[in-house]
């Protein structure tokens, strides 16, 4: 029996302790891979010796493997924490210098760049005014924090059903909007000038013939003395005639006709200064989703695509890893989109500190993409991976290793003792 035996397991479980230690320390860290120490036995050079008849010369630590497993996660109250459920890392840039973390803890600073702690980066995709992304090559995400600037409506959809039980009077009386004793059924809803102006819309319904129905149209109320609608044409005209067939499918009209809303006819009728707005305000509406069964007047789709104007009030990620901003005109529009990378080989990547990671030969090049594409896991947003450090695990490895290393002191005292012997002969 030699020391080095003894010397070689006293550093190796000193290695082994440390790993436990680092694993139980960074326990409570986000985004931390716990290690572990991997040895292999040594033997001495041979040139004539049979096998069979070597004796090991002890251990040594061949590597120190980090477990890329998933950890478990955990809910926060900021909407920019994210964690990867899955395969993959956050892609991060200190200057154009790439490294990758599963920890993402993320804010904005003061010009609206997404960053983590130590305030670097987090790259993705950019997106347009129009909320469309820019899927070219990964950039520094900055979320925009301006205005919303409002959109005037260019779609208005309708689809209503008629009650075809609805009778037709003897001698059609003359529309009046203000008498309800002249039309079946009505309903409302909300366009949008080029200033983001509200306007209400006002649709009524007005039984002509067994299949046939007159559409009208207000803005604001606006009316002349007889009670007919001003400022306000469907189709060039007023009304919009709506036919159906025997089972109570619409056929005419076959497609959106164009609403045109003189907005300073309407604002003078109602006796007050124009609002400026672009007018005529014109808009594709489609009501070919309407029917005409035996049932009551119901209202099933109004749809329209204006707003006002919106300040940003928070943001939310979906799994997709898109970021949307949310606005106070109830509007969302994507502002961004994060990317994950993945490797052939976790393993080989070299650890940074600070819970990040950086390519090597061994990790093999970073596939970058999406989330949930390829291998890539998905965003879970307002929340957090924790560590994926069993404690309870590490404690009894911890015992383990400190038994270990007591047993390899014990063989050197042995060896010593011997030699001891010898001496005394």
């Amino acid at each position: 029996m030699g020391f080095q035996h003894g010397l070689s397991g006293l550093r190796a479980a000193s290695t082994n302790l440390d790993v436990i230690g680092n694993n139980v320390a960074n326990a409570n860290v986000i985004g931390f891979k716990q290690s572990q120490a991997q040895f292999s036995d040594i033997f001495a050079n041979s040139l004539g010796g049979a096998g069979g008849n070597q004796v090991g010369i002890g251990t040594q630590v061949n590597t120190i493997a980090q477990s890329f497993s998933q950890g478990n996660i955990s809910n926060s109250t900021n909407p920019l924490d994210m964690a990867i459920v899955g395969g993959g890392f956050f892609r991060l840039s200190d200057n154009g210098a790439i490294s990758f973390s599963r920890n993402g803890q993320f804010h904005l600073d003061k010009n609206g760049f997404l960053v983590n702690a130590d305030n670097l980066n987090v790259t993705g995709y950019a997106a347009d005014k129009a909320g469309k992304i820019i899927a070219s090559s990964p950039t520094n995400l900055q979320l925009s924090t301006a205005e919303m600037t409002p959109q005037a409506t260019t779609t208005f959809t309708a689809g209503v059903n008629l009650d075809s039980r609805t009778l037709v009077p003897a001698t059609l009386p003359a529309f009046d909007a203000t008498n309800p004793d002249t039309y079946a059924s009505s309903t409302s809803g909300a366009i949008f000038d080029s200033w983001g102006n509200s306007h209400g819309f006002t649709l009524f319904f007005q039984k002509s013939a067994p299949s046939t129905w007159d559409v009208y149209a207000a803005v604001d109320g606006a009316v002349d003395t007889s009670g007919v609608p001003v400022g306000v044409q469907l189709d060039g005209g007023s009304p919009l005639t709506l036919t159906f067939d025997s089972n109570g499918v619409i056929t005419a009209p076959t497609g959106p006709v164009t609403a045109s809303v003189d907005l300073s006819a309407v604002a003078t009728n109602l006796g007050i200064s124009d609002w400026g707005a672009t007018t005529p305000l014109d808009f594709d509406f489609d009501i070919t989703n309407s029917t005409q069964f035996g049932s009551k007047f119901a209202v099933n789709t109004l749809n329209q695509d204006g707003f006002t104007s919106g300040r940003l009030a928070g943001y939310s990620v979906a799994d997709d890893g898109t970021i949307q901003g949310n606005y106070t005109n109830g509007e969302n529009r994507t502002v961004g989109q994060l990317v994950l990378a993945s490797f052939a080989n976790p393993n080989g990547l070299k650890p940074q500190g600070n819970n990040q990671w950086v390519e090597t030969a061994a990790s093999g090049l970073p596939l970058v993409g999406v989330p949930l594409t390829g291998t890539l896991g998905e965003i879970q947003s307002a929340a957090v991976e924790e560590a994926n450090v069993d404690l309870t695990t590490e404690l009894v490895n911890l015992i383990t290793a400190q038994r270990v290393y007591q047993a390899n002191a014990k063989t050197i005292e042995t060896q010593d003792a011997v030699l001891q012997t010898l001496v005394n002969l």
